[in-house]
């Protein structure tokens, strides 16, 4: 998968080759003092062109929202980074805008706990596809571990800390 490795900021995201993309928010265990709010966004592989082709798109998407792949975090919660991804937390629900793309997801009450405790959440963007994870319908805790837990996915990701936005009412 050395397409994850190219320089994604000069590629352009190719939609089509994204294919099913989704959200998926969760904390760590805050019994054990973990209770980091994180989302990640990832795709099923789906899309045109096949899995090379959605990794390079993933790739790209990354490139877009200011993020590297690999280990380096994007710390966008100091008040003057000017950063292109927005978290909005809203009637329970996680809305990511970016460029190219916005995507939700329900957010389970732990994880809406946690990221109104610390005002942040490490946003996660997955360039290796994860056929099995279905948005909408739960993710067992040993499969997200699986799917986390593997170098060839934690490396290739981009990090980022995302202040939470909320509407003004």
């Amino acid at each position: 998968m050395n397409t994850a490795q190219a320089n994604p900021a000069k590629n352009s995201v190719q939609r089509s080759h994204l294919g099913t993309v989704s959200l998926l928010a969760w904390t760590g265990d805050p019994g054990a003092g973990h209770d980091m709010p994180y989302l990640l966004l990832y795709s099923l592989g789906n899309g045109d062109g096949g899995t090379e082709a959605g990794v390079a798109a993933m790739a790209a998407l990354v490139g877009t929202a200011g993020m590297k792949i690999g280990s380096e975090m994007t710390d966008a919660t100091a008040a003057s980074y000017n950063f292109p991804v927005r978290l909005l937390v809203e009637g329970g629900h996680a809305v990511l805008n970016m460029p190219s793309l916005s995507a939700q997801c329900a957010a389970p009450p732990e994880w809406l706990t946690a990221v109104d405790a610390r005002g942040h959440a490490h946003l996660m963007i997955a360039t290796r596809p994860w056929p099995v994870a279905a948005p909408g319908e739960p993710v067992a805790e040993e499969t997200l571990k699986g799917y986390l837990g593997a170098d060839e996915t934690l490396m290739t990701c981009g990090h980022a800390l995302l202040p939470v936005s909320r509407l003004r009412g």
